[in-house]
C-alpha cells in the first residue's frame, strides 16, 4: 500500500447509470418516432408531387407538409440530443462519435432533401407556387438540420473529468462548479464512500488514512462486471478468499461496477490491521448543486 494519493481521482471511464441508460433509451425511441413521423410526411410530399397534386393549386397543402416535415424533424433532434446528455458516446471511437452527435442533422437532411429538390425541379409546377414551395422547404431544412447539429457534443471523456472534478470538489468543500446533473450523483457517492474509506485506514504508518480499496475482479478479464460488487479495505478480508481481487481508488471500482462499500468496517479494519484508530461514518457531504 502507499500513502501518496493523487488530488484527483482518476478513472478508466465515467459510466452511466442504469437510470441514465433508460431515460437514453426512451428518448431515442421517441426521437426514431419522430423522425420516421417526418419522413413519411416526405414521402407522401413525394407521392403527391408524382401525381401533379399541386400542378395547379393545394399550395397550403404542400406547406403544410413540409411544416410538419420540419416540426417532427426538430422535435427529434432535441430528443436525441437529450438523449446523448444521459448516454453519449466516446470521444475516442470518432466516427461513432460523429455519427451519435450529428444524426439528426443527417435525418434531416434525409427528411427534406428529396421533396425540396424534387419541387424546384417540377416542370409541371406553377411558378409562383414552386418559388414559395422551394424557398419554404429550403428555409425549414436549414433551421431544422442547424438544430440537430451538435456543436459541443458530450462525451465520455468530458463526463469523466467532470464526475472527477465534482467529486474533488465535494471532498474540499469547495464550490461544486463542475458538478453537472450528469455527474452529480455519481461524484457525490465517490466522495462519500472515499472519506469512509479513509477515515476507516488511518494508521500509525498512514495517520490521514488511504483511498485504496479492494473487490473482485471483472469476470472474464472484462472492463466492467455484470453484476454489482462490493468494494473492501484490503485484500485479506474474508469475503476475497480466494477470489480474483483488483485494486485501486473508490472510484476506479465505481469504475468495474463495484459500487457498494462494505457494511462490516469494524471487522475489516480488524482483519486488515486497521485498529489503531476508532472508525468514524462517513460524514454526509452535502449534495453539489449543479453547474449553472
Amino acid at each position: 500500500m502507499t500513502d501518496n494519493k493523487p488530488n484527483t481521482d482518476v478513472t478508466k471511464d465515467w459510466q452511466a447509470t442504469q437510470g441514465q441508460k433508460s431515460s437514453a433509451t426512451r428518448l431515442r425511441l421517441f426521437a426514431a418516432l419522430s423522425w420516421i413521423v417526418a419522413i413519411g410526411g416526405e414521402i407522401a410530399g413525394v407521392v403527391l408531387l408524382y401525381r401533379h397534386k399541386f400542378d395547379h393549386g393545394n399550395l397550403p397543402l404542400l406547406i403544410g407538409i413540409l411544416v410538419g416535415i420540419a416540426i417532427f424533424a426538430i422535435a427529434g433532434n432535441l430528443l436525441w440530443k437529450a438523449a446523448n446528455r444521459h448516454d453519449p458516446a466516446r470521444a475516442s471511437e470518432p466516427f461513432r462519435f460523429f455519427v451519435q452527435n450529428q444524426l439528426g442533422a443527417i435525418i434531416t437532411l434525409i427528411a427534406f432533401l428529396p421533396l425540396v429538390l424534387l419541387i424546384f425541379t417540377d416542370k409541371n409546377m406553377d411558378p409562383q407556387s414552386k418559388k414559395v414551395a422551394g424557398g419554404v422547404g429550403a428555409v425549414l431544412a436549414v433551421l431544422a438540420t442547424v438544430i440537430g447539429v451538435s456543436f459541443q457534443p458530450p462525451s465520455v471523456e468530458q463526463y469523466t473529468q467532470d464526475m472527477n472534478a465534482c467529486a474533488t470538489q465535494i471532498k474540499a468543500g469547495q464550490p461544486t462548479t463542475a458538478c453537472s446533473p450528469e455527474v452529480a450523483a455519481q461524484a457525490q457517492a465517490i466522495a462519500t464512500d472515499s472519506a469512509a474509506v479513509t477515515a476507516a485506514t488511518k494508521d500509525p504508518a498512514h495517520p490521514n488514512g488511504q483511498d485504496v480499496v479492494y473487490w473482485i475482479a471483472p469476470e472474464n478479464g472484462a472492463a466492467k462486471s455484470e453484476t454489482e460488487h462490493v468494494f473492501h479495505l484490503c485484500a485479506a478480508v474474508s469475503p476475497l478468499k480466494d477470489k480474483t481481487v483488483n485494486s485501486g481508488t473508490v472510484t476506479e471500482a465505481y469504475a468495474q461496477n463495484a459500487i457498494r462499500i462494505t457494511k462490516q468496517i469494524e471487522m475489516e479494519q480488524k482483519q486488515c490491521g486497521f485498529t489503531t484508530a476508532t472508525p468514524a461514518p462517513a460524514p454526509a457531504a452535502p449534495a453539489p448543486a449543479p453547474a449553472q
